[in-house]
């Protein structure tokens, strides 16, 4: 049975209305047509409404599609065109959409006794949408698969390998799911509570897309086991780049990221110690350029936009941005949003939610 106060399909339809589907506007279009970046993310208005805004890179704002509660985190298929936001966790809806309208967007809901984690990410041929999903009451993590030929029907499901699963990606050539298990059991009974801080179980995951068996686990050395892993990038070489959260006592300065490939072990990068202060031991996001080899960082309660070297892992630039937020690639370096509604140079009054995606 579903959880009280989680929303479902109709309640989710109803709360959305007719602003949901509403035609893209002439001057959106105008827009979204001369702009050479195109940026999706979730927002909460001054008045407590919820929606995904379509940004341009100079941070002006396109246009909106009204939601009625918060999302998290977004993914984008180049492949269709398609984007997908997921609930922020625990909710249990995600939506699909495409930023032209020319198709009205698509809400899907999670399994019964399941919630979403907040992330997922389109197959590169944009056929299949996986999605991060919580077994609550076995206290696993699953990978949810949705047919997206197929109105993103729920076609199968296979197991994270781990607990507290957040964010994964998919392998540039469709054979690889890449997951970040943060380790840390909640259960939608205590809200956003962590249940486990004192044995929590944090790994990153190889898993082969076609079955979900299990390549390869790494889990996080017993010093650092309450070093969260959330959320990952890819380089241009399938290189996995990873931030992490530390969830142990405030002094503690551990590592907060790093990368592996496939055969290796993780690789932890050793920031200088005024950017791994400046970072509160929290990077709430992560995105790599490929185009310039670098890695960007963004974390909230630091205040603090990090760009590194994809090379060496030196650091190339800081920028302090309070409540940093989201970050995505840009034509060079990185666009950077802010929950005091910062989007790049432009301020609004949308308080833009943890994470961008890059839509062109």
């Amino acid at each position: 049975m579903r959880k009280p106060g989680l929303i479902d399909r109709r309640s989710f339809v109803k709360a959305a209305g007719a602003a949901f589907l509403a035609t893209l506007s002439p001057r959106a279009l105008f827009a979204l047509e001369r702009s050479d970046a195109v940026y999706a993310s979730g927002f909460r208005s001054p008045n407590g409404q919820f929606g995904i805004g379509l940004v341009a890179e100079d941070g002006t704002f396109i246009d909106r599609i009204a939601l009625p509660d918060r999302v998290h985190g977004l993914g984008h298929s180049p492949a269709t065109g398609l984007s997908v936001a997921f609930a922020r966790r625990p909710g249990t809806f995600a939506v699909i959409f495409d930023a032209r309208k020319r198709a009205e967007p698509i809400v899907i809901a999670a399994p019964d006794n399941r919630h979403f984690f907040g992330h997922g990410y389109f197959s590169p041929d944009g056929r299949l949408l996986y999605a991060s999903e919580n077994d609550f009451d076995a206290n696993r993590g699953m990978i949810g698969v949705y047919d997206a030929t197929d109105g993103f029907r729920r076609i199968g499901e296979f197991s994270a390998h781990g607990i507290g699963t957040h964010d994964m990606t998919v392998s540039d050539d469709g054979r690889l799911l890449i997951i970040a298990n943060g380790g840390i059991k909640t259960h939608p009974d205590f809200g956003r509570t962590k249940l486990n801080l004192d044995h929590m179980e944090p790994s990153l995951v190889l898993a082969d897309a076609a079955t979900g068996a299990l390549i390869e686990k790494h889990v996080m050395p017993r010093e650092l086991s309450q070093l969260s892993t959330r959320h990952l990038d890819l380089d241009q070489d399938g290189r996995v780049w990873f931030a992490c959260q530390y969830e142990g006592p405030r002094n503690d300065t551990p590592p907060l990221v790093g990368h592996f490939a496939r055969g290796e072990a993780l690789a932890f990068v050793s920031l200088p110690q005024d950017i791994t202060a400046g970072l509160a031991n929290y990077v709430g996001a992560i995105a790599v350029n490929r185009r310039d080899g670098l890695v960007g960082l963004t974390s909230p309660k630091g205040g603090l936009a990090v760009t590194l070297d994809g090379r060496s892992g030196k650091v190339v630039s800081t920028t302090v941005v309070a409540d940093a937020a989201g970050i995505a690639p840009a034509l060079s370096g990185f666009a950077v949003s802010s929950y005091d509604g910062h989007f790049q140079a432009m301020q609004s009054p949308l308080a833009w939610d943890q994470h961008i995606v890059r839509l062109s």
